[in-house]
């Protein structure tokens, strides 16, 4: 009857059915092809990641190995003591690793049996100046055991309230008081060699300079009386004076103009270095020397 087979038909259509689709898979080979590349993609991707797996679980095992070997014992609170070695180990990365990071900021150094000997190179306006040393020994506490830093520096005061805490810190600090040191320093000497015409009476100065005291002219050349000026440097870090006082001599009231020039020279004083505010001097010398020629 109609939309019925045999059972002899059914079969026959069904292997038929087979060699049609033995068939197509023989006319697409780059199918097969793409599938096998792709599973052999696979396969290597997993043999990768569980290689990384296998090296990942050999580090942490390392890893775990080395904290059992650190630990002397455990506190009753559970915390975990390092060994007094490692903690000097430490100490000594920490500062070979400091001086690797700052070495282009005036601090550099090498290893020593002892620990580390540390320089600092100390530098104002881009002019290199002095250096300094000190030779740090590793070990607990902290000490150190030579050092060329000026006996008015307070090296003891720095190093008692960073050394055994926080070396990086203690010579960050000790950075600060010599640049600053130097570059007052630094002005003085400018200001004697440079503009040594401009005063009228040596310059006075403390073994800091943190305390200058000079009398001086605007103009070298002018008969007029001279300025006097006294520079203090309360913070020890900086380079710039903290107070500054300019008084003239030679007249108890001064007028208007007068006054008004002795005020702008303290804050020249305040706000720029030494030889800079006797440079600006100069400079308007010689413009006023031009004019009274032409």
């Amino acid at each position: 009857t109609a939309g019925t087979l045999t059972p002899g038909l059914g079969v026959l259509a069904h292997l038929e059915r087979l060699e049609t689709e033995v068939s197509r898979s023989r006319k697409h080979p780059e199918e097969q092809q793409s599938a096998q590349a792709a599973e052999s993609a696979l396969r290597t991707k997993i043999h990768r990641l569980r290689c990384l797996r296998d090296k990942l679980r050999a580090e942490v095992k390392q890893r775990q190995a080395r904290v059992k070997a650190s630990i002397v014992n455990v506190a009753p609170d559970g915390t975990v003591e390092i060994s007094e070695q490692e903690v000097l180990e430490r100490k000594q990365e920490n500062v070979k690793a400091i001086l690797q990071a700052y070495r282009f900021t005036g601090l550099s150094g090498k290893l020593t049996s002892r620990g580390v000997c540390v320089c600092i190179s100390t530098a104002f306006e881009g002019n290199l100046l002095d250096s300094y040393f000190v030779d740090l020994v590793i070990q607990k506490p902290v000490q150190i055991h030579h050092h060329s830093v000026p006996v008015f520096i307070p090296l003891e005061e720095i190093a008692a309230k960073y050394l055994q805490t926080d070396i990086q810190h203690f010579l960050f600090s000790l950075c600060e008081y010599l640049n600053a040191y130097s570059g007052r320093k630094y002005q003085a000497d400018r200001l004697q060699s440079d503009f040594a015409a401009f005063l009228t009476e040596p310059l006075q100065r403390n073994s800091l300079c943190n305390l200058l005291s000079f009398t001086y002219k605007v103009d070298p050349r002018s008969q007029s009386f001279p300025f006097c000026a006294r520079l203090l440097y309360k913070d020890l870090t900086v380079t710039l004076p903290t107070d500054v006082t300019v008084t003239y001599q030679g007249m108890e009231a001064l007028s208007t103009s007068w006054e008004e020039q002795r005020a702008s020279h303290e804050i020249l004083f305040c706000t720029k270095p030494l030889h800079q505010v006797f440079s600006s001097f100069a400079k308007k010398g010689e413009k006023l020397g031009m004019s009274l020629v032409s």
